[in-house]
């Protein structure tokens, strides 16, 4: 008898970009993103990616229609989370949040910070709004990469992520790890799947 496939997860990948946006160079974030997330997960994903500007107005309603009209229970962004006039995401994230959840920024600031003294000027958020779960995640894709997997002194912060979704009320995520080994309580784990 075969194991029964993991859940199927829709998850919403957003590109904050001025400039990307606009087309004066070809986007590096959602690449990245889905990369990354196709070689962590084991689940069927379906992808609902957002090329989009610095403008807080219309972040907060993209993040909206991804989780309220799309379904989408993970929500990553890149971009826009500097310090910079333009760098808005943090404020257009908190403003749709149900909950703010601390230690993902934190952690990210911490992993970050054993490669660039920079990244304490990281204003990185993340927040549930409903049963979904919205990360700001850096704009470089090697920093994505970073935070999400980790290093040998500091824990990604994707290891986190599916126990999260599941105390929200969303699908059970899978991951690859020798990726990013996914930390549940021992109640909260289900039999592992074979490959």
């Amino acid at each position: 008898m075969s194991e029964p496939t993991p859940e199927p997860v829709r998850i919403g990948i957003v590109s904050i970009s001025d400039r990307a946006s606009a087309g004066v160079y070809v986007d590096q974030g959602l690449p990245a993103l889905q990369s990354w997330l196709s070689s962590a997960l084991r689940n069927p994903i379906e992808f609902v990616p957002r090329l989009i500007p610095d403008e807080q107005a219309g972040i907060s309603a993209a993040l909206v229609e991804l989780v309220d009209d799309a379904g989408c229970h993970l929500v990553l962004t890149t971009g826009g989370t500097g310090p910079a006039p333009r760098d808005v995401t943090p404020e257009a994230t908190l403003a749709v949040a149900d909950r703010v959840m601390p230690g993902f920024g934190e952690q990210m600031r911490q992993i970050s910070l054993h490669f660039v003294p920079t990244a304490i000027l990281s204003r990185q958020v993340a927040v549930i709004r409903g049963q979904a779960l919205i990360i700001n995640l850096p704009g470089q894709p090697k920093a994505i990469a970073e935070t999400l997997a980790g290093h040998a002194q500091a824990s990604g912060i994707f290891a986190a992520v599916p126990y999260c979704i599941d105390l929200i009320g969303g699908p059970y995520l899978e991951t690859r790890d020798e990726v990013c080994k996914a930390f549940r309580p021992k109640s909260a784990q289900r039999p592992s799947r074979s490959a």
